[in-house]
C-alpha cells in the first residue's frame, strides 16, 4: 500500500452518538490519531446505520451507510471512488454491523471500490460454519492489510481461515492513559470512604451475567462486611428496544431478596470518561463476569487494568490472553463460588493487591491509545517511503507534574509511577536541571508568576547545597537534610550543573524578581576560583555551558579566558584519546555524551579558536553516526556503554540523553544552519512521542511526566524528576527553536516587501520623472 502523504483515510463504523462498542472504540482510536499524529494521513468515518436514522453525528463524519440498503452501498462505492481525497478504505468488522446480504453488501461496495482496504475483526470465531468461513476469507483476500485485537484472533485466522501470516496485524486495544491516584481520595471524593470496592461497567444485557456477581456478593460480605460493588451505565439501547429493563429490574429484584441493598449500587446513566476512569481508579477489584465464551475482545477490563485495577474474568479469550497470576484471576462461567473465592483471597491480601493493580498498569502501559495509534499508521504505512513521513504531533507543554513534584525544600527525586516519593529526599542534579527547564521555557512563555515562584524554590535548594568554600553538595533529604551519600561519591558533575544552572539563571534575568538574579550571580561568582581545576569533562563541559551563558550579561574577558582554559582540558583530553576510527574524548561513549562536543562548539563561539570548532565538529559527527540507525535516535545504553569495535546493548535508553543530543543539535543547527541538523533535531524530539525501538510514547499526557526508561520489551513507568525536566528541556528548546524559524521567515517577508516597496518606489521616480532637454 502506498498512500500519498496527503491522503485520507476513511472508516467504516458505528460511530458516536451511536451507542456501541466499537463506536466508542473507534472514536478513541480516531482521536488518538489526530492526537499522535498531523500528517500523512487524515482520518474520516463513515457511519454505519442499519435503516435511515438521522443522527447528529461529529465533523469528522463525512458519509453515512445503511448498511440494510444495497443501493446505498451503491452510492457511497461511487462517492468514495470518485474522492480523489480518499487512499485507503478502513473497515471495523463485526457481523452484527453488516447485517444487509449477510454481509454481501459489504462484500459487493469493497469490490465496486478501486482503493485499497483494510480491515480490523473485531470478533474471530473458532470453528466457523461454511457461509462465515468463505466470507471472512473473500473479506481478508480483498485486504491489504488485516488487524486483529489478540494473538488467539491471529492464530484462529492463521490456522482455521487459511489467511496468510504475512498479511496479519495484532494490534491490541486501547486504553486511557492517567494518572496514579490514591485510591483513598478518589473513594472520598465519590462518597465511598472506607468501602472495598468491586466495579463493573459497560452497557448492560444479560450477558454480563452481573447475577453471577450478586449471588458471590453474599458470600464475599460474610468476609468483607464493607464490600460494595458498583454496577456502572445504562442499559445497551438494543436490549431496551427488544425488551425494556427486564433485565435490570430483574437484578434489582435479586438484589432486595439477597439482602444486599447495602452492598450494590446501579448508575444508571451514561458516564463521561474522566469520570469513569475515576471510579476505576478507586475500584480494589474489578469482576468481569461475562457469561459469553466466543466474546473475543473486552473493552471494560482492558480499561479497568489500564486505571491499575486487578481484575477477576471469565475465561473469554481476551482474559485468557492478559491475564495471569500477577495481574488477575481467571475463573469459569457462571461460577459465583469460585468469584467469591477469588475476591475474598484478594481483599484479604492489601500486598498481593497492590502489587497485582501495578503490575495491571504496567501490562497495559503498551496499549496506550497514542501507541495504538501508532501501531495502526505504521501499519499503513509498512513498506513504503511514507513511513519516514509520519509527523508527530508535539503535547502541550504542561508543568503540572513539575509542580507535583516540587515540595517546600525544592524538586523530589524519585516518583513511584505519577505519586512524588518524599522519602528518596532531593538532589543539586535535578534542581539545576528543573531551573535550566524553566529558564528555557520561560524564554518562549515569557514566564508566569507560579513559575518565577518553582524557579525561586530551585535556586534556594542550590544555594542551600553550596558550602562556604563555593562548592556544592548534592544530596538532602525530605527535610533538606545532607546525607552521607554525598561523601560517597565524586560531585564534580553535580557542581557542573550547578555551575550551568545559575549561568542560564542570571542569562535570563530579565524573568525574575532583581533579588532572585543577584543571589544567582553572587553563588556563580563564589565558584570561580575553583572551576578551574574540574578534570572530569561533563564537569567542563556543564561549566562552560554556564559561563558562556553567565557572560552573554558579563562580557568579562576573565570568564572568556576561563572558558579557554576549560576547553583547552577538553582538548587535551580529545587529543590524547582521538584515533582514525574514534573521533571522541574518552574512549568510551557512556551518558550525555552530546554535552560535549556542544560545550566545544561554545567554547569556539567565545574564543574564535578554530580548533575547538573543528574538535566540536568532528566528534559531533562521530557521535550522531552512533547515536542514529536510519530515522530513529537509538540512545547508548545504560547496560554496556560503547567501546570501540564492540557493539553495544541497544536497550535501556533514557530522557536525559535525548535531551542533551536535542540540545547539541539545536546550537549546531543555529551555528551552521545545515538542515540536517534540525531534521535529526526532530527525529530525536519524536523519541519522547514513540519514534522507538518499541514504538510507545514516553510521555505521559495525563500527568505531564516523563518515563524513565525505555528498556527492551518495556517502558519503565516511574516519572522521576530528571525524567521529567528532561523532557521539559527538550520541549522547551523546540519550542523555541520553531519561534525562531517563524520569527526568521516573518523577517524574510518584512525583507522582501521592504524590496518591493523600494523598486515600486523607484520605478514610480523614473515614470514621473521630467524628460531631459535635448
Amino acid at each position: 500500500m502506498n498512500p500519498p502523504t496527503t491522503d485520507r483515510v476513511l472508516i467504516l463504523t458505528s460511530y458516536p452518538p451511536r451507542v456501541c462498542g466499537i463506536a466508542t472504540y473507534t472514536q478513541d482510536l480516531v482521536t488518538a490519531l489526530g492526537r499522535t499524529f498531523h500528517g500523512p494521513f487524515r482520518y474520516s468515518v463513515c457511519a454505519l446505520e442499519d435503516g435511515n436514522i438521522s443522527r447528529d453525528y461529529p465533523d469528522e463524519v463525512i458519509h453515512t451507510l445503511n448498511t440494510s440498503d444495497v443501493d446505498d452501498h451503491i452510492r457511497l462505492a461511487l462517492e468514495v471512488d470518485n474522492d480523489p481525497r480518499i487512499s485507503l478504505i478502513w473497515v471495523q468488522h463485526e457481523f452484527g454491523l453488516f447485517p444487509g446480504g449477510a454481509g454481501n453488501y459489504l462484500l459487493q461496495f469493497l469490490g465496486a471500490v478501486n482503493k485499497p482496504v483494510a480491515i480490523t475483526f473485531h470478533t474471530v470465531l473458532p470453528s466457523p460454519s461454511l457461509e462465515r468461513l468463505e466470507m471472512i476469507r473473500a473479506l481478508a483476500q480483498r485486504a491489504t492489510d488485516v488487524i486483529v485485537l489478540t494473538q488467539r484472533s491471529a492464530g484462529i485466522l492463521r490456522e482455521e481461515y487459511g489467511i496468510p501470516t504475512e498479511k496479519i496485524t495484532v494490534i491490541p486495544h486501547g486504553t486511557h492513559v492517567v494518572t496514579w491516584q490514591d485510591k483513598e481520595l478518589m473513594k472520598a471524593k465519590y462518597g465511598v470512604r472506607s468501602r472495598r470496592v468491586l466495579s463493573t461497567f459497560g452497557l448492560l444485557s444479560c450477558n454480563k451475567s452481573i447475577e453471577t456477581a450478586l449471588d458471590a456478593l453474599v458470600h464475599i460480605k460474610q468476609q468483607v462486611p464493607n464490600v460494595l460493588y458498583l454496577v456502572l451505565g445504562r442499559t445497551h439501547p438494543e436490549v431496551v428496544r427488544q425488551e425494556g429493563e427486564q433485565y435490570r429490574q430483574m437484578l434489582l429484584q435479586k438484589v432486595e431478596d439477597l439482602g444486599l441493598q447495602d452492598h450494590v449500587r446501579f448508575v444508571d446513566r451514561y458516564l463521561e470518561l474522566d469520570e469513569l476512569l475515576e471510579h476505576l481508579q478507586l475500584t480494589d477489584i474489578y469482576l468481569f463476569t461475562s457469561k459469553d465464551p466466543a466474546q473475543a475482545v473486552s473493552g471494560t477490563f482492558a480499561y479497568a487494568m489500564g486505571c491499575g485495577c486487578p481484575v477477576i474474568s471469565t475465561r473469554i479469550p481476551h482474559a485468557a490472553e492478559v491475564l495471569d497470576d500477577g495481574t488477575g484471576v481467571l475463573i469459569d462461567f457462571q461460577r459465583p463460588d469460585q468469584l467469591a473465592q477469588a475476591t475474598v483471597d484478594l481483599l484479604m491480601d492489601p500486598v498481593r493487591l497492590d502489587r497485582m493493580g501495578r503490575n495491571a498498569l504496567h501490562r497495559m502501559r503498551a496499549t496506550a491509545w497514542d501507541n495504538v495509534a501508532i501501531a495502526h499508521a505504521r501499519t499503513f504505512v509498512r513498506g513504503t517511503d511514507t513511513a519516514a513521513q509520519l509527523r508527530f504531533r508535539w503535547p502541550p507543554v504542561t508543568l503540572s507534574h513539575l509542580h507535583r513534584m516540587t515540595d517546600r525544600i525544592g524538586m523530589v527525586q524519585f516518583c513511584d509511577i505519577s505519586e512524588p516519593d518524599v522519602r528518596s529526599g532531593h538532589t543539586l542534579d535535578d534542581n539545576a536541571r528543573a531551573l535550566i527547564a524553566l529558564c528555557i521555557h520561560g524564554g518562549n512563555q515569557g514566564g508566569s508568576d507560579h513559575e518565577r515562584e518553582l524557579a525561586s524554590r530551585y535556586l534556594d535548594y542550590i544555594i542551600h547545597c553550596q558550602q562556604p568554600g563555593g562548592s556544592f553538595l548534592n544530596y538532602a533529604d525530605a527535610d533538606g537534610e545532607f546525607t552521607q551519600q554525598n561523601h560517597g561519591e565524586n560531585l564534580d558533575d553535580s557542581n557542573g550543573r550547578a555551575l550551568w544552572a545559575l549561568g542560564v539563571c542570571v542569562a535570563n534575568e530579565y524573568m525574575f524578581p532583581a533579588d532572585m538574579a543577584r543571589r544567582a550571580r553572587n553563588a556563580l561568582e563564589a565558584t570561580l576560583h575553583w572551576v578551574g581545576g574540574s578534570t572530569s569533562p561533563r564537569a567542563i563541559a556543564f561549566t562552560i555551558k554556564g559561563l558562556y551563558a553567565y557572560n552573554h550579561i558579563q562580557h568579562s574577558a576573565r570568564i572568556t579566558v576561563l572558558i579557554d582554559r576549560l576547553a583547552a582540558r577538553l582538548q587535551d583530553t580529545y587529543n590524547a584519546t582521538t584515533s582514525p576510527d574514534w573521533n571522541w574524548f574518552e574512549p568510551i561513549l557512556t551518558y550525555g555524551n552530546a554535552v560535549l562536543p556542544e560545550a566545544m562548539l561554545l567554547a569556539y563561539l567565545e574564543t574564535q579558536r578554530p580548533t575547538y570548532r573543528e574538535t566540536a565538529v568532528a566528534t559531533f559527527s562521530f557521535l550522531l553516526d552512533h547515536l542514529f540507525k536510519g530515522d530513529m535516535l537509538r540512545v547508548i545504553s545504560n547496560r554496556t556503554w560503547k567501546k570501540p569495535g564492540i557493539e553495544p546493548d541497544l536497550f535501556g535508553e533514557q530522557p536525559i540523553d535525548v535531551a542533551y543530543t536535542i540540545s547539541a543539535l539545536a546550537l549546531f543547527h543555529d551555528t551552521f544552519g545545515d538542515p540536517e541538523h534540525a531534521r535529526r533535531m526532530h527525529l530525536a524530539f519524536e523519541w519522547f512521542l514513540g519514534r522507538n525501538h518499541l514504538a510507545q510514547v514516553m510521555y505521559n499526557s495525563a500527568s505531564g511526566g516523563c518515563y524513565d526508561g525505555l528498556e527492551e520489551h518495556s517502558v519503565n513507568l516511574n516519572q522521576g524528576a530528571e525524567s521529567t525536566v528532561c523532557y521539559l528541556i527538550a520541549r522547551s528548546i523546540m519550542e523555541r527553536s520553531e519561534r525562531l524559524k517563524q520569527q526568521q521567515v516573518l523577517d524574510r517577508g518584512i525583507s522582501d516587501l521592504h524590496g518591493i516597496v523600494r523598486r515600486t518606489s523607484l520605478s514610480l521616480r523614473v515614470r514621473t520623472a521630467r524628460p531631459r532637454a535635448a
